[in-house]
């Protein structure tokens, strides 16, 4: 946070509080202002994009508001941990554009050709992600030495005002960073110490895809009183794991790359030279000009394929209102019918074991009672539906029961229940999807 005493300007304003320290901002005369920071001079200032022309200065006045760049010297632009641009610069066409930020990824990183173009356009995403409403998440996932790391960096460093969250952070400051810089978290979930920590990591993913859901957090004033604060954390997030989501919706929003399956390509650099800084940040440079050009003119996300879940559409809709090359969009759309075919297989395992998590529990809380599908679909439908888009019915239930499962029903006196006869294929299928141990443990 700049200090008042650090910039030039009346007491009165100072007093009043009109000061207001920003990285971006929306000026009501319709010009679009994005903070640079030039390493070399170590000094912060402000891009200015008003009728096709970009102007600097030190600060601007926005109504009431004086609106003033951080700090060159604030912590997090004196480590690196939010980066900006130093200035604007040409770029030529978006063709030339992208592949500049593809031949700097495949430079530095090894991943699959088809990643590597999506990471691309990711990046391009990012710097005019605040046109869309619904945005994916790009993640890699990989055991330790498998390239995680590199490629946070290598892509986190392109992006717009990225947001490096390290291992050894913890989360509170995120929620206030977030919302103060509203760019892009470059995050390694997988690290982070506290379980608690991992907690809120979560919370910030699953609010963080779609415009208008902020987190809610109770902090306490001056008076030591709590009151609740909402942090927008609306924005891109790329993020690397070393296993699955447990939250099904949130693994669905990832675009996801395997790291570590193949042996690396001998011309990439094992150690990173301070080279790399100098090259991100003239990409950078040319990407918020980029960002000025499409100020006003962001492509909504039009694109359907009737044939994708809409989840899935809201996901991929967004990177194709960004990609204009043909076979771009067409690897893109086969990746999505890709994680179509997943999500599906995926699903099918996860309801039948779910389903027969619940018939677990009740077949011990019922005491040798009938397990009846009613019954089932009830407790189906208090635990899980909120991880499904469908309607979750008797008939489903009865579905899964009779033909995932192969167990028989029959008909009573109350509706359909399983069968007396099947309850000796229930331990056979307890192990079959892992529930021996919870069988044991209860």
């Amino acid at each position: 946070m700049i200090e008042p005493s650090k910039i030039k300007t009346s007491a009165e304003q100072v007093r009043r509080k009109d000061i207001k320290p920003v990285f971006s901002v929306v000026l009501r005369d319709g010009g679009l202002a994005e903070m640079v920071y030039n390493p070399d001079e170590q000094k912060s200032r402000f891009a200015i994009w008003r009728d096709g022309v970009v102007s600097y200065e030190k600060q601007i006045q926005n109504g009431k508001e004086l609106c003033v760049p951080y700090s060159a010297k604030n912590s997090l632009i004196e480590n690196e941990v939010i980066l900006v641009p130093s200035e604007a610069k040409e770029y030529g066409s978006e063709e030339e554009l992208i592949a500049r930020i593809s031949g700097f990824l495949h430079h530095y990183m090894d991943i699959s050709p088809v990643f590597e173009k999506l990471a691309s356009y990711y990046v391009l995403l990012t710097w005019i992600y605040d046109g869309f409403n619904e945005l994916p998440y790009l993640r890699v996932q990989g055991d330790a030495g498998s390239g995680k790391t590199r490629f946070l960096i290598m892509v986190g460093s392109l992006c717009y005002k990225p947001i490096f969250a390290s291992g050894a952070s913890t989360v509170s400051p995120l929620f206030r960073i977030l919302d103060a810089c509203r760019g892009t978290l470059i995050i390694d979930e997988g690290d982070f110490r506290l379980s608690d920590e991992k907690t809120e990591i979560i919370k910030i993913l699953n609010q963080g895809h779609a415009r208008g859901f902020p987190v809610l957090r109770s902090e306490s004033d001056n008076k030591r009183e709590f009151s609740p604060r909402a942090y927008q954390v609306f924005g891109p997030k790329i993020v690397a794991t070393r296993g699955l989501f447990e939250d099904r919706a949130l693994e669905s929003r990832c675009l996801t790359e395997l790291l570590g399956g193949r042996r690396l390509r001998e011309d990439i650099p094992i150690n990173l030279s301070e080279d790399y800084k100098s090259e991100a940040l003239g990409i950078r440079n040319q990407l918020l000009m980029f960002r000025f050009h499409s100020y006003g003119k962001i492509r909504p996300a039009s694109w359907i394929d009737r044939n994708l879940e809409p989840r899935l559409n809201q996901v991929f809709a967004p990177l194709m209102s960004v990609i204009e090359d043909a076979q771009a969009r067409q690897d893109l759309q086969a990746m999505a019918h890709h994680y179509q075919k997943q999500l599906v297989s995926d699903r099918s395992v996860d309801a039948e074991a779910q389903l027969l998590e619940i018939i677990q529990e009740l077949e011990t809380s019922f005491s040798g009672r009938e397990l009846g599908i009613k019954d089932l679909t009830g407790r189906f439908i208090q635990k899980y539906e909120d991880e499904y888009d469908r309607k979750i019915t008797p008939r489903w239930i009865g579905f899964l029961i009779r033909q995932r499962l192969g167990l028989g029903t029959e008909r009573h006196r109350g509706g359909y229940v399983i069968a007396s006869s099947e309850k000796a294929k229930f331990p056979r299928l307890y192990e079959k999807y892992g529930l021996t141990e919870l069988q044991e443990a209860d």
